[in-house]
């Protein structure tokens, strides 16, 4: 089935729900600039209602939730949307109240902040809020956006444990389900800064029929028909393909042995570009300045 909802996932800017990289001096007015100018933008450009949009955040992920909330509502108000409330659910006896119900049936946009992936798939799986979610993103022209964990947990296969160096070692990679809005991909975020590229590799070679999304910090992908993907931010997206390794030692090796992999192949993607999930085509875009050097405009590389 076909999605007539659009998904946005964003591999995080200032990570304001990990306490990982809660170092940041949010106090500076340029600490969310690309954010609030670009992707943030281009989450309301894409809904429905624009300005007029009713949207949720969804806190739960975040340790700092309501530092969070303050930052996102300040966040879209400067772009002009002032219907933002927030959803601070924190346990799986909070989400299926009529009040978070009724608000989820009235939003135009649902925000998931970041944090713990690990929380959201254990809080809303297997919930009626989840199911009305995922009813209204494939029947309605509705939007859900996803800022690092929030990204990462949108696929149906979700990492949600291993560390950059020890990546590449059986075992150390630890995935489980996502909430599942969409198929076929494996999600990792802050992924170029961390440096994250052996943990999507592991975690395709283990699901090869899976596509690898590494999204680095401001970088982010606009999800349309379930199968379109669109780069926008500034940041660089890596994709991973699994369909082509020729052999792998990762089911023969015993635990704690590193892997050998033959065959991963690697695409990059920048502002404009495109990647067709059915076809696996990736369409490179430029940016062709004007003469003043003013204004910008994107075109395919072959000349179309």
């Amino acid at each position: 089935m076909i999605p007539k909802g659009k998904l946005i996932i964003i591999g995080g800017a200032v990570d304001l729900g990990s306490s990982l990289n809660f170092n940041e001096d949010i106090s500076h007015p340029n600490y969310i600039k690309f954010f609030e100018q670009g992707i943030l933008k281009r989450i309301i450009l894409e809904s429905a209602k624009a300005e007029n949009s009713v949207v949720e955040v969804i806190t739960t992920a975040s340790q700092v939730a309501d530092l969070v909330s303050e930052e996102y509502i300040k966040s879209f108000n400067q772009l002009q949307v002032n219907n933002v409330r927030v959803m601070d659910i924190r346990s799986r006896t909070d989400v299926d109240t009529k009040e978070y119900l009724e608000r989820l049936s009235q939003a135009d946009v649902i925000m998931f902040t970041g944090g713990d992936q690990l929380r959201l798939s254990s809080i809303f799986g297997g919930t009626a809020f989840l199911r009305l979610l995922k009813k209204r993103y494939h029947e309605d022209d509705f939007l859900i956006a996803g800022t690092s964990a929030g990204a990462a947990a949108a696929s149906s296969n979700m990492i949600y444990r291993g560390s950059s160096s020890e990546a590449l070692i059986k075992g150390h990679v630890q995935m489980t389900a996502g909430l599942g809005f969409i198929d076929s991909v494996i999600v990792d975020t802050h992924f170029v800064q961390r440096g994250r590229i052996g943990r999507l590799f592991y975690a395709v070679a283990s699901n090869p029929g899976m596509l690898g999304i590494g999204l680095g910090e401001d970088a982010g992908l606009l999800i349309t028909e379930g199968y379109c993907m669109e780069a926008i931010g500034s940041g660089l997206t890596i994709l991973v393909d699994g369909r082509h390794i020729r052999e792998t030692s990762i089911y023969e090796v015993e635990m704690g042995s590193p892997v050998s992999i033959d065959g991963l192949r690697v695409h990059v993607m920048s502002l404009f570009d495109k990647y067709d999930l059915d076809k696996h085509e990736l369409i490179i875009k430029k940016v062709v300045k004007a003469e003043k050097g003013i204004n910008l405009k994107e075109k395919d590389i072959n000349g179309s």
